[in-house]
């Protein structure tokens, strides 16, 4: 399989810059067996059974954007270079692994000013990453980061438009509570009160995991042989509790649907060693593409995804490559609105 396998024509309007409003009047583009229709989010009820399970990562988005500068006194006089951080994941020593861009622009022992509360120190560089070790810790560093922090928008929504206030909600499931991610998981951003009560009134059942969503998602495939690619780790966990809801539900016959490739990719993870779901927790790399074997998901709700992405290799693997190719094309056709904060689709194999 070939990284051009995975390609596909998508005009830049078709990327969208905000969400719906309300979160669940996004269209929804339905693909079950050989048929697409088109919905709204707000039918989702309609296309699910009673005894269905929707699997929801609760990851809540930190600010994880940071603008700051560098001091620096020479000869010359005081220098200052503007510095820009992302915040990647927090290390057992209390450091904060970080893209620093320009990271030449900072030596080790350097302090990088946030705010008047928030700094931090560079500790160390590798493999072109910054590790910071901030002045605050605990409540104190989370208030100062929510002060001073912006929400990590996308590369391909940040190239058209700066993160704003109106982000901050914007881009948080309503059901978000463990902070560690860094990036949102994406399709779960359609769901909203009226929403969850009608799939309530259903007899659909919720069940939340975490998987903390990383930078890495957004990392480009730069091989060509895509089995070659090794994907980014990723912390998750399923509690007994989950994997005990979902294995209910598949023995009494019902649907376990993630919402979200970051779901799927946590609940395969957790079904890898034994065939079945188990409670799991740790780090997860895997990479799903055609070929895979699912053992726990039975359809999925999505996002549209960039072009020659893992995500598209995933969707491929749940739907098979031709037909999911046919079914973003009548997505360009019809206009739906592509990536984070653009319509979604749900995939029923």
């Amino acid at each position: 399989m070939h990284l051009d396998d995975f390609d596909f024509d998508l005009p830049q309007e078709r990327i969208a810059t905000r969400p719906a409003r309300p979160r669940s009047s996004a269209r929804l583009l339905v693909a079950q067996g050989d048929a697409i229709h088109d919905a709204h989010v707000f039918d989702l009820p309609g296309w699910l059974r009673p005894g269905d399970r929707l699997v929801l990562n609760d990851t809540k988005v930190i600010p994880a954007r940071l603008s700051g500068s560098r001091r620096r006194e020479g000869a010359q006089g005081v220098s200052e270079a503007r510095i820009s951080v992302t915040l990647l994941e927090p290390q057992a020593d209390g450091t904060w692994s970080a893209l620093v861009k320009p990271l030449k622009k900072v030596t080790e022992g350097e302090v990088i000013t946030f705010s008047d509360d928030l700094s931090a120190t560079l500790e160390a560089k590798a493999e072109g990453q910054g590790r910071l070790r901030f002045n605050l810790t605990g409540d104190d560093f989370d208030a100062a980061l929510a002060e001073a922090g912006a929400m990590p928008l996308p590369p391909y929504i940040e190239a058209l438009r700066p993160a704003d206030e109106q982000d901050r909600e914007d881009y948080q499931t309503v059901w978000a509570k463990n902070k560690g991610a860094v990036a949102a998981p994406t399709a779960s951003l359609h769901f909203d009160e009226p929403l969850l009560e009608a799939l309530k009134a259903r007899g659909v059942g919720f069940t939340h995991v975490t998987l903390h969503v990383g930078a890495g998602t957004f990392l480009p495939v730069k091989v060509d042989d895509i089995t070659t690619h090794k994907m980014h780790a990723e912390w998750g966990e399923v509690s007994e509790t989950g994997a005990a809801e979902i294995a209910a539900t598949k023995s009494a016959g019902g649907r376990v649907i993630p919402v979200g490739t970051t779901a799927l990719r946590l609940i395969e993870t957790a079904a890898r060693d034994s065939g079945a779901i188990r409670p799991w927790e740790g780090e997860t790399d895997i990479f799903i593409y055609p070929g895979f074997d699912f053992r726990v998901a039975d359809a999925l709700m999505t996002n549209f995804h960039l072009p020659k992405s893992t995500l598209m290799m995933l969707v491929s693997a749940l739907m098979g490559r031709d037909r999911i190719l046919r079914i973003y094309e009548h997505a360009v056709a019809r206009e739906y609105r592509f990536f984070s904060y653009g319509d979604a689709s749900l995939l029923i194999p």
